[in-house]
């Protein structure tokens, strides 16, 4: 068959245009077929600000992986993509972008900023999308999204006004996590915590009207200045005659209560705590019980406000530093202690929060969360590995009201509008003309942008038409399981859940498959400080696509970390190299006018009908783990199967027939060789689709391509179990041979003759039969048969394998005289380092004064010589006799 054909395979010549042609064939878009069953998967939406990283490229591999292997499955299949237009992260480039003009915000104003954020989004928000395209992402893009385009924003607006109307979402004075340097509050999920070095400062607060003194301690001095009473517990016996008087707070002299509240714990500390209602959560309750004051002390840049007396407009750290001082200078420090905390930082700047009491948009989490955890609870969808279920409950059993609003410009504004006159407020799906309770037209609408985990919390059905009931709703609704990494579970796919119960009465997704994180090949987390990164596109210039997806695939379990390394690409170049030689080899054999409407089965070898039974239970196999989501052990098994048993067994067996043009069987091993190539195709093609497709429009086939053709389904007719049986027995068995002519350096021209003893007449048969193999394979120049071991002389090398024992004769394999001479020479120079290293350890001074290690090593050596030694007198002995 004249087909031009590569040498070698080159993936930066085929991989562009390969999916070109995917793009333009319209393979990836899914049409609504009522007589197929749905396969929907969402696409976990990168940034906008994003550029592809290790994360999205194992993230993306695994959707890609499970969309191929459903599509040739029969499924009607969606991988739905889109992008997110992340508000903190968006507007932070943005903003560093305006200062090297040497603009702000407040110059330009809102509509000017936003001019310039959809500016911004329209030349870099596709560059991530470009990006997913060079992994091999088999995406519908014609139904791409993104989070803030017209239908998107409608949903957002539709959900805030029903969750608003339910009473589910409201305006309150509550204390949130303030990020100082994103200038924005941020919800708790986005905090993250690490134990840090700190301290804790002892300071006496004077007891009015008496020479008392109370004594507390706390981490944040600074915060002191906003303090609005001393708390102690009711039955602490230290402090219950001071419940009620009051005390004068030290550098401020403000007289501020001594109150009773079991909160306090009598073991920690003094038993005494500051309660400073606008700097701290738990205060925050405190001082909503007793009715306390709240005095803010710090501006929204984390410097010190006009409640601060003289600390005005120093930085928080400043400050610390100087009430520190001055609580000394005036008698007040009793010690500082060294202490370890948690200490809250904002998940995208690390910039340390400050809890801070502003009025802040919420939604009531506690009848949102309680159906989410009954959903998992019970089954309807599962986390895979099942592990991080835990994680899911711990974070919603114990959910505090989520803080959506967020004080940015770019990101959905919150529909709520004020009437200036009379202060009445409307929460709307569309801006009002007149204020509902005056009648006033002076409206203003909330300044706040929404979270934006908010609309991607909508992701799964808001990008499928919501709130219309639309047919694509309809058909691919609920989505079948959500790929993502476990540091989102809180983020993203709890807030998935509630509110797809919420909004669709139905779960979002049936299976949440969890991984991990890509680290290097030391198992170091990558990072910009670390400087340990890999790009995956400078992987794709160099090895590949199918060598980046294969080493993220290879080896890896749910929910774990992987390591990734050079050898792992080494590897997949290795294995596509060997496939693509293993094809050419097929293809220089074919012929021009090939048939296979002329293949009698009965011209099927032992080699033929074991290769299809193995490729049909691996078909099986691999099915089985995919469903499973096991995607590296379904890769591992093709991998043994393509490279032992397709390349180095069958390839190998079947040359004879291929050589010899007027073979008996040889138009059947041309069929075989292409069945089991196509089969080997399709299943490895989710896992490596561009040399696949590759491979595959060279095979004979009826597909115009590999990704619409059929997924290899499990056949009982093709399972030959005997045969499987006869070619363990001729594998096992030139292994044998193989193994022991290399441990003895026997030259591949030396033939030997191999004596079979067996019992068994199955495998005399095939020793009689493929006595030919074994004469290629395995260098023997003649195979006997025997009952017994009658006749075989004493020295001959045995070999034993399933079902029988192989004795190759000794003179077959060396030149006895020969090999007792090199023998003797051994002989003679393990004799020499024997006395060598007898005479140092003999030697006192030398054992006593020389380091541990070296007379250790020495005594090594010792153990080692004996053992070669008496070895060679063994062999010489045999020999001789």
């Amino acid at each position: 068959m004249s087909r031009e054909i590569e040498k070698t395979y080159n993936p930066q010549s085929v991989e562009g245009k390969i999916y070109d042609r995917w793009i333009e064939k319209d393979y990836f878009h899914a049409v609504i077929d009522h007589d197929k069953e749905p396969f929907t998967i969402v696409i976990p939406p990168p940034n906008i600000t994003g550029q592809l990283h290790m994360g999205h490229a194992l993230d993306n591999t695994m959707q890609d992986i499970l969309i191929r292997f459903k599509r040739m499955q029969g499924y009607c299949t969606l991988w739905l993509p889109g992008t997110d237009h992340a508000s903190i992260a968006t507007e932070a480039k943005i903003v560093e972008k305006m200062a090297e003009e040497g603009i702000t915000k407040e110059d330009i104003g809102r509509e000017g900023f936003l001019e310039r954020a959809w500016e911004w989004k329209r030349q870099y928000g596709n560059r991530i999308v470009e990006q997913l395209k060079k992994l091999g992402s088999s995406c519908d893009w014609k139904r791409e999204r993104f989070t803030m385009d017209e239908g998107l924003s409608k949903a957002v607006i539709e959900v805030f006004v029903r969750l608003y109307e339910k009473g589910l979402i409201y305006r309150g004075e509550r204390i949130i996590n303030w990020c100082p340097k994103c200038g924005t509050s941020i919800s708790d999920a986005e905090v993250e915590y690490e134990e840090k070095d700190g301290h804790f400062w002892h300071i006496r607060y004077p007891v009015k009207d008496s020479d008392e003194y109370i004594e507390v301690a706390t981490t944040r001095p600074e915060t002191m200045l906003g303090d609005t009473a001393v708390a102690v517990h009711p039955d602490d016996e230290r402090y219950k005659h001071l419940i009620g008087k009051t005390v004068i707070l030290p550098l401020v002299n403000r007289e501020i209560p001594i109150i009773a509240d079991t909160y306090v714990e009598r073991e920690f500390g003094t038993g005494v705590v500051k309660i400073t209602p606008a700097h701290d959560p738990n205060d925050f309750e405190v001082g909503l019980r007793h009715n306390l004051e709240i005095i803010n002390v710090m501006n929204e840049d984390a410097t010190i406000n006009e409640n601060g007396g003289k600390y005005k407009g120093l930085d928080r750290y400043e400050a610390r530093k100087q009430v520190v001082k001055d609580l000394e200078e005036q008698g007040y420090l009793v010690n500082i202690k060294p202490h370890k905390h948690n200490v809250g930082s904002c998940y995208r700047c690390e910039t340390v929060i400050e809890p801070r009491v502003s009025w802040q948009w919420f939604v009531k989490m506690k009848p949102l969360a309680e159906p989410a955890i009954e959903v998992v609870r019970n089954g309807t969808i599962k986390f895979v590995p099942e592990r991080f279920s835990k994680i899911y409950f711990n974070w919603m059993e114990n959910i505090q009201d989520w803080c959506i609003s967020r004080q940015l410009w770019w990101g959905h504004r919150i529909p709520a509008y004020y009437c200036s006159d009379c202060g009445e407020m409307m929460v709307a799906r569309t801006a009002p003309d007149k204020c509902s309770k005056c009648g006033s037209t002076n409206l203003k609408q909330d300044e706040d942008v929404l979270d934006t985990w908010f609309s991607s919390a909508l992701w799964p059905f808001s990008t499928l038409g919501w709130p219309e009931m639309t047919e694509d709703l309809k058909y691919f609704y609920p989505t079948n399981v959500l790929v993502t990494g476990y540091d989102i579970i809180f983020f993203w796919v709890a807030r998935m859940i509630f509110s797809g119960l919420e909004q669709m009465g139905k779960e979002p997704f049936k299976y949440v498959l969890i991984h991990g994180l890509v680290r290097d090949a030391q198992g170091r987390k990558m990072s910009k400080s670390l400087g340990n990164g890999i790009d995956p596109l400078d992987v794709i210039e160099k090895y590949g696509t199918d060598a980046l997806r294969y080493a993220l695939t290879a080896g890896t379990s749910p929910g774990n970390d992987m390591r990734f390394s050079e050898e792992k690409l080494e590897a997949s170049r290795n294995f596509a190299n060997k496939v693509w030689n293993a094809f050419r080899f097929v293809m220089m054999n074919f012929d021009d006018d090939i048939d296979f409407g002329k293949v009698d089965e009965s011209n099927f070898t032992v080699a033929d009908k074991w290769i299809l039974s193995r490729i049909n239970t691996v078909a099986r196999e691999v099915t089985e783990n995919l469903e499973k989501f096991e995607l590296g052990i379904g890769l591992g098994k093709i991998y043994e199967f393509i490279w032992e048993e397709f390349c180095d067994w069958y390839i190998e067996l079947v040359k004879p027939r291929l050589y010899d043009r007027e073979a008996k069987g040889r138009l059947e091993a041309l069929y075989v060789l292409n069945k089991v190539l196509t089969n080997s195709m399709k299943l490895l093609h989710p896992f490596m689709p561009f040399i696949t497709e590759e491979i595959y429009g060279h095979l004979i086939t009826d597909d115009e391509s590999i990704v619409i053709s059929k997924w290899p389904e499990y056949t009982e007719g093709v399972l030959y179990p005997t045969e499987e049986r006869i070619m363990e027995f001729i594998m096992e068995s030139v292994r044998g041979i193989r193994n022991i002519r290399a441990e003895m350096n026997v030259p591949a021209s030396r033939k030997s003759k191999a004596i079979f003893v067996t019992q068994d007449e199955l495998l005399a048969k095939v020793i009689k039969d493929e006595a030919s193999t074994f004469g290629r394979l395995a260098s023997i120049s003649e195979a006997v048969v025997s009952k017994d071991k009658e006749g075989i002389s004493n020295d001959a090398v045995a070999v034993v394998v399933n079902g029988a024992e192989i004795y190759l004769p000794l003179e077959d394999l060396i030149d006895i005289e020969k090999e007792i001479e090199r023998l003797k020479k051994e002989e003679e120079n393990l004799k020499k380092e024997l006395e060598r290293v007898n005479k140092k350890l003999g030697n006192e001074e030398f054992v006593s004064k020389a380091p541990a290690a070296v007379v250790d090593a020495e005594r090594e050596k010792l153990k080692k010589y004996t053992e070669m030694y008496e070895k060679i007198i063994e062999r010489l002995n045999t020999l001789k006799k």
